[in-house]
């Protein structure tokens, strides 16, 4: 790590960040919303829509032991993912019907996600450790904004006609584009392979590592409640069967715009507080924060309650974007931190396809409130796990292989 790869790395991070926050907008508003109020899409294919980031997460093994074998720089690689996600997301754009609306946002989203953990491991070499968290959030504050002004102005658009939004798809493939070309120029080198050729030899360190293992768990019992409340939020919305079916610019207001205006407001603070604070802690605090949101939100049929549990969503989400990218930058041996980031990516996509599979199917039966309090009750397991594991929270990342090792 040198000084001037530090700063190359965040002035590109920066101009990137503009780009993936109009992407972030796509992907949890305006691609479901479209498939909502234009395609009239069913349960299934909303799922699909809704499932195509976690899909991401799941081939991230494989994407990362690809790089690593063909020997390709690893921020190289994340670009070539990237462009092919922005070349997908052409075919949403010129998608006559529904099938190939939902092909090009899943292949889109896909991309998007896959090369998460690529990314990490340029964080973990080019950022300075006691300066990541504060670096990372500086970043991800002109995403955060970028989101927020994307669904302000695509809510507003699509307001004034339906159809307008093959135009605002064509823009999210060139700001797609865009992020694609500054991750291009990101320095970084191949990744060291230690543990073997297999596609998911990552794997192995959910089984060896012990404090990895157990926040795994605790993480799948969050995420699970969390993702399938997510994108229920513009189900909820939109559709008249729960008596809200407020007009597109009400539903980018309350998916988009205040959430992620708590977000860009905190965001400074977590990220401040990831580089000091016991991460498990940090966590649990998170964990009751999403439980609160979902709370408000689900349980309120008031402009009021919609809000509040927007603002309480935003705020936590600004720290969970810290947690959730960052977390094994803690504890991972340095040249292991794509692998154990592609584990955590790899989960967190079992759930993320498996979470709107389930919600869209259950709300049906059960009830919007209904499963809002089953979701919370898993979050509730989640704090409970966490809470054993607070004392661990204090090591310092190890020198050492695992960190198991460490924490003993």
């Amino acid at each position: 790590m040198s000084l001037a790869h530090t700063q190359v790395t965040f002035h590109y991070e920066r101009l990137r960040a503009a780009a993936t926050g109009i992407m972030e907008a796509a992907g949890t508003t305006f691609l479901l919303l479209i498939a909502v109020r234009h395609f009239e899409a069913g349960p299934t294919a909303k799922a699909l829509i809704a499932a195509g980031g976690s899909v991401g997460h799941v081939i991230s093994p494989l994407v990362v032991n690809q790089a690593a074998k063909l020997g390709w720089p690893v921020a190289q690689a994340a670009s070539r993912v990237s462009f092919l996600g922005a070349a997908a997301l052409l075919l949403a754009v010129f998608a006559p019907g529904l099938p190939l609306f939902v092909l090009g946002s899943v292949i889109a989203t896909t991309c998007a996600s896959a090369a998460i953990p690529l990314m990490i491991q340029v964080y973990q070499t080019n950022y300075p450790p006691m300066e990541r968290g504060r670096l990372f959030t500086k970043a991800m504050i002109v995403r955060i904004g970028m989101a927020a002004l994307a669904n302000e102005l695509g809510g507003r658009l699509l307001a004034v006609h339906m159809e307008y939004f093959r135009g605002l798809l064509l823009f999210f493939a060139a700001a797609f584009a865009f992020g694609a070309w500054c991750q291009s120029q990101v320095p970084s080198e191949p990744l060291t392979v230690t543990a073997g050729t297999h596609p998911l030899r990552a794997m192995r360190y959910a089984r060896e590592d012990r404090l990895f293992r157990l926040t795994l768990i605790s993480w799948m019992c969050m995420g699970m409640g969390n993702l399938m409340m997510f994108p229920l939020r513009v189900e909820y919305l939109a559709n008249e069967r729960y008596g809200l079916k407020l007009d597109v610019t009400m539903v980018a207001l309350f998916v988009g715009v205040i959430p992620n205006m708590a977000r860009l407001i905190c965001s400074p603070v977590w990220g401040w507080l990831f580089d000091r604070m016991n991460f498990f802690a940090l966590r649990a605090v998170l964990n009751i924060g999403f439980a609160l949101g979902i709370l408000s939100f689900f349980v309120s049929d008031s402009y009021a309650g919609l809000a509040l549990g927007a603002v309480i969503f935003g705020v936590s989400n600004a720290g969970g974007d810290v947690a959730w990218s960052l977390w094994v930058t803690k504890f991972a041996p340095p040249e292991r931190v794509a692998d154990y980031m592609s584990v955590h990516t790899f989960f967190t996509g079992i759930r993320g396809v498996a979470a709107p599979l389930i919600a869209f199917h259950l709300v049906g039966t059960m009830g919007m409130t209904n499963l809002a309090w089953v979701c919370i009750a898993l979050i509730a397991v989640s704090v409970v796990m966490l809470g054993t594991e607070v004392p661990l929270g204090r090591k310092a990342k190890p020198a050492t292989p695992t960190t198991e090792e460490v924490s003993e």
